[in-house]
């Protein structure tokens, strides 16, 4: 159940970004958030480019993230079902080793404070199991706010790890025009997953010591999700008391 459990918080965590990155980009342009974000931004653009190229597309200039310049056909993979697929997992994979060596190299003491046990490894297959997760996911933005501000870091260290977490995990939003990829990219990793668990005994174990990174992921995106909310609703809230008829 394990392989089910992780395979439904990626797909959590990847609805989140989307989450995130849409309302961001409501508040300011694409182009603003790109260059906030250009580690991230940059990792998934070398990602995407070059999944490109493993399909077989031609890539004539490297493809924007809002999708809107140039034919679309120029960065299109020729593979109909594999290709976008492929497409939407190498940046993903990419961002996920690089949130990895974040996490660990840079961020342990934030890491190893977030409660993950709060995030079940068995799917929630009740109503009152679903609203108990519920419960235990905002315990789990609370205790990852709370593991960031009582990190044992240096500023400067924690500042650069908060703002690469920021760049990252808002990274794994869904390409523009490649959702069904993304989506597919999670189904065909659970499925590879739980047949591989057959052979390698040791994978559930692997994926059970990964599960204070899927938790900090989780948290981080949950925090930024209710924080851009709020300023959202302020936003909208100020142009409309602002607003001079």
């Amino acid at each position: 159940m394990i392989y089910v459990s992780a395979s439904l918080w990626v797909l959590v965590i990847i609805l989140l970004a989307w989450g995130v990155d849409r309302i961001w980009k409501g508040l300011a342009k694409p182009q603003t958030i790109r260059v906030f974000l250009w580690p991230g931004a940059i990792l998934a653009q070398i990602g995407r480019v070059l999944a490109l190229l493993i399909t077989g597309a031609k890539v004539v200039k490297a493809p924007p993230e809002n999708g809107e310049p140039g034919p679309a056909a120029d960065w299109a993979p020729k593979m109909p079902v594999i290709g976008p697929m492929v497409v939407a997992l190498v940046p993903m994979t990419m961002i996920t080793c690089v949130l990895y060596f974040v996490g660990v190299r840079l961020g342990y003491a934030v890491v190893e404070k977030v409660p993950a046990s709060t995030v079940s490894t068995v799917p929630p297959l009740t109503l009152a199991a679903f609203w108990d997760q519920l419960r235990a996911l905002l315990t789990l933005s609370q205790g990852t706010l709370d593991a960031l501000r009582n990190a044992d870091l240096q500023p400067w260290k924690l500042l650069l790890f908060t703002y690469l977490m920021i760049c990252f995990t808002v990274r794994l939003a869904p390409s523009p025009g490649n959702v069904r990829g993304h989506f597919g990219a999670i189904v065909v990793i659970g499925v590879a997953a739980g047949l591989a668990g057959t052979v390698l005994t040791e994978l559930p174990n692997l994926i059970q010591g990964a599960w204070p990174l899927l938790a900090l992921a989780l948290g981080w995106l949950l925090l930024m999700l209710m924080g851009s909310l709020i300023l959202r609703a302020a936003v909208s809230s100020a142009k409309v008391i602002l607003k001079t008829d």
